[in-house]
């Protein structure tokens, strides 16, 4: 087995190790705060994280994303002017929570967001000083290091928000374990590489690679976060936080398969794309279509059970106030299926800097969200929401699959056979559950129509 192919194997791993037990114990946690907590408390907490997610995506540079693919990645004076970047834009997120905490709080005419986005908003600036370490190892694809320091930060962080929802059921239990959680991360990254040190340094050089770099990362970004993240925003002001606390909880079921295989593409495969741009064009199409198959066969076993038989998840374990997650669940995991097949051989493009196709993508995608959201609610309420929120990949995927072809790395031959194959499974399973007295998944929306 070649040395990049047992580090691919290992980061594989890793990554699935990882963040299959943070989902596991995500999920259970999550559970267990849903009977402390109110769902408007969980709506309350998803509108604070969309606006933080706001201001990040806002201010990224590509800064982790550089180091991985860089020639000077792991340059010392290269990484401290990252480092550096990474606390001017932490400060940066803070003060522009504090600037807009005001007209948020009158926006959704809740006084709560006018003193919880301020204090919340600290999560980023402490990350601003978190070690390049975790950089380097991801570059590295060494995430054995980084899998355990997730894992117990999360789950210490996760500890201390359910001691203090079960004392005091209010929105600081999430509050506080969120901020706990960014200072052990911060903490915990110096200790991760022996006699690995940052300070502060300016090398123009770098700094003009990297906000070279960042152009298109920005305007991506910046659309990014209309594409995946303006649903909580207009869903919060269209209907209400309650109803925003239901849709989140579906959303972390629909979107677990998703995030896998973006979790995958991140740490793994870009720095394995990255190390094989010397291939000829074909001979590195041909390795990502035999390596991709298994991949998508992989991530299929995890989409089809939540379509098929996802609301039965919702009601075994969530309460009556959940109940119309149930409908939501199956319609949002059937929606992501797209964005599965684009995350997979994207990063060839980000490893080729050829992130323009994707800022094209993005920009379309927002457009989606931004318009066809209200249009779906205008028409057919909350159900026509929720489908558009389900569609809104398939701008991005056709721009990237483009972007593929031009650059001759296409996969749509394979993309249209997988689709078949996971489409023909979900009919086969949701007729037998049909013919079996057990209805359709959707049912329950219907019900909640009436």
């Amino acid at each position: 087995m070649s040395s990049l192919k047992k580090l691919a194997l290992l980061g594989s791993l890793w990554t699935l190790l990882g963040y299959g037990s943070s989902q596991f114990i995500r999920l259970g946690g999550n559970v267990i705060l849903t009977r402390l907590l109110a769902p408007e408390l969980f709506g309350l907490m998803a509108t604070l994280m969309t606006l933080i997610v706001a201001l990040n995506f806002l201010s990224d540079v590509g800064l982790a994303p550089i180091v991985v693919q860089h020639k000077r990645g792991d340059d010392p004076i290269f990484l401290n002017t990252v480092w550096t970047l990474q606390i001017i834009r932490g400060f940066f997120i803070w003060f522009g929570c504090l600037l807009i905490s005001w007209p948020i709080a009158q926006l959704y005419n809740d006084e709560r967001l006018l003193w919880l986005m301020p204090i919340f908003s600290l999560t980023s600036l402490i990350s601003g000083f978190n070690s390049t370490s975790l950089l380097t190892l991801n570059r590295q694809v060494a995430l054995k290091k980084i899998t355990i320091l997730d894992l117990g930060v999360q789950s210490f962080s996760l500890s201390i928000m359910l001691i203090w929802a079960f004392l005091h059921p209010t929105i600081w239990a999430l509050v506080v374990g969120n901020l706990i959680s960014a200072t052990l991360t911060m903490i915990l990254s110096y200790r991760l590489i022996p006699n690995y040190f940052n300070r502060f340094a300016w090398e123009q050089t770098a700094a003009r690679d990297i906000l070279s770099f960042g152009k298109w990362i920005f305007i991506s970004t910046a659309f990014y976060f209309l594409a995946t993240q303006s649903d909580r925003l207009i869903l919060a002001k269209l209907t209400s936080f309650e109803i925003l606390g239901i849709y989140t909880i579906a959303c972390t079921l629909a979107l677990f398969p998703q995030s896998v295989i973006g979790m995958l593409s991140s740490k793994v495969l870009l720095p394995v794309f990255s190390q094989l741009m010397d291939l000829p064009r074909e001979s590195l199409r041909l390795k990502m279509l035999k390596n991709r198959r298994l991949l998508l066969l992989g991530i299929s076993c995890l989409i089809i059970p939540l379509v098929c038989f996802g609301d039965w998840l919702i009601l075994f374990m969530y309460d009556a106030r959940y109940k119309q997650a149930a409908w939501m669940l199956p319609i949002l995991a059937l929606g992501i299926w797209p964005n599965v097949l684009l995350e997979t051989n994207r990063q060839a493009l980000t490893a080729l800097g050829k992130l323009n196709y994707q800022a094209y993508g993005q920009i379309l995608k927002s457009i989606h969200m931004c318009l066809g959201l209200l249009l779906g609610f205008y028409l057919f309420g909350l159900p026509g929401l929720i489908i558009m929120v389900a569609l809104n990949d398939l701008e991005l995927y056709a721009i990237i699959s483009y972007g593929l072809w031009r650059e001759k790395l296409s996969c749509f031959q394979q993309d249209i056979l997988m689709t078949i194959l996971i489409l023909s499974a979900i009919i086969l399973t949701l007729t037998v559950r049909k013919l079996a007295g057990y209805g359709l998944p959707i049912d329950l929306m219907f019900e909640s129509a009436h």
